[in-house]
């Protein structure tokens, strides 16, 4: 260990040589290497944690840059992990950092997990949530969450402390996962780039302190953050003990694996050519589902707008049309409301959703 890089942090009182050797010896996995992870994971690095673990399958896009402060534009096109890996290597060269350009599922997730004492959920959708933190119970790992909506982030780390009757977990906090499209993500809903700059700072804080032993960290508490007002508070978290975990790897296979029916897809997606045949069909009706508020704003003539906010009364009216093709900026939101809309109409109508939304194909409208 090359003292003089961690002088500044060897010098604290109450931290000293013993915290660092802790920090080296301590093995951290980041799921999720996007506006989250990269702060949390540049500062673990630079704090010389000894051995990192970096999950992600996606790839760099331009739209990451303003917040996914690790890549540039040479990033562009390639894994997330591996560009990560490469800037932090330059970082710090002293610590061992393993990159694992995959998405977490439930076949691979509790061995993804077992080599780590610490797990940084910095993933941005429910399922992969939901997924961790039941792996993290079932292999007694300490897990740090974090997540950012609009203006706000919140921070929280489960399954810590000494007694394993008072830890808590995510379903304390959220027993069951939110419809899909139900809560929008960052794609759908936008966000400052400074705003996961400051949780995954944030969190990077608290792995530090749990790993050391200083301070007090946020073990069964949540740290809400708004960054427009700059205000925070914290609440604490009880157990809810209204849930069942698995208590082998078999049950939780069988607990996130979805059933033959459950993979079932009773809408159809769709390219934008395919959209601009729809169009020419008499009996279509295409519908945009973002808020009002949303742009590009699309052709009212050709576009009916419903928001999703406003969809559940849309529901309770009937459609004439036997095409129904719904869209939004993503992709996401307008899946959920064409499963809703298949729950409604089943196979009598034909329903299609605009894969990777208008983002995707704006060229096209």
């Amino acid at each position: 260990m090359r003292t003089e890089r961690y002088n500044r942090q060897l010098i604290l009182q109450g931290f000293g040589e013993a915290a660092q050797l802790r920090l080296a010896g301590a093995r951290v996995l980041v799921i999720g290497a996007g506006g989250l992870g990269c702060p949390a994971l540049q500062y673990l690095t630079a704090a010389g944690i000894g051995h990192i673990g970096i999950v992600d399958h996606d790839t760099v896009s331009l739209s990451n840059l303003h917040r996914q402060i690790l890549y540039g534009d040479d990033n562009l096109g390639h894994l997330k992990v591996e560009a990560a890996v490469k800037r932090l290597h330059e970082l710090n060269p002293d610590i061992t950092l393993i990159s694992q350009p995959l998405s977490v599922k439930a076949n691979n997730i509790l061995n993804i997990i077992k080599p780590y004492d610490y797990v940084f959920d910095a993933t941005d959708n429910f399922t992969s949530r939901y997924l961790i933190n039941d792996a993290c119970v079932l292999l007694k790992k300490t897990l740090i969450f974090a997540a950012v909506s609009g203006y706000e982030g919140q921070l929280a780390i489960f399954n810590g402390g000494e007694r394993s009757k008072d830890r808590t977990n995510y379903r304390d906090l959220f027993p069951v996962s939110p419809e899909p499209g139900e809560i929008a993500n960052c794609a759908e809903e936008g966000v400052l780039g400074v705003l996961p700059g400051i949780i995954g700072t944030m969190a990077a804080a608290e792995i530090i302190k749990l790993i050391t032993g200083i301070g007090d960290p946020l073990i069964n508490k949540i740290r809400h953050y708004h960054l427009l007002t700059g205000q925070q508070y914290e609440m604490n978290i009880s157990p809810a003990n209204n849930y069942t975990f698995a208590d082998t790897e078999k049950e939780f296979l069988y607990m996130h694996t979805p059933s033959p029916v459950e993979q079932t897809q009773d809408y159809l997606e769709i390219d934008a050519t395919q959209l601009q045949e729809l169009q020419q069909q008499a009996s279509t009706l295409l519908i945009d589902v973002r808020e009002r508020h949303e742009f590009p704003t699309l052709d009212a003539a050709q576009y009916r707008k419903i928001p999703m906010s406003e969809f559940s009364e849309f529901l309770r009216s009937d459609v004439d049309e036997t095409n129904i093709v719904l869209l939004c900026q993503h992709g996401i939101r307008s899946q959920a409301a064409a499963e809703s809309l298949f729950q409604k109409y089943g196979h009598t109508k034909n329903i299609y959703s605009l894969k990777g939304g208008i983002v995707k194909w704006r060229n096209h409208f």
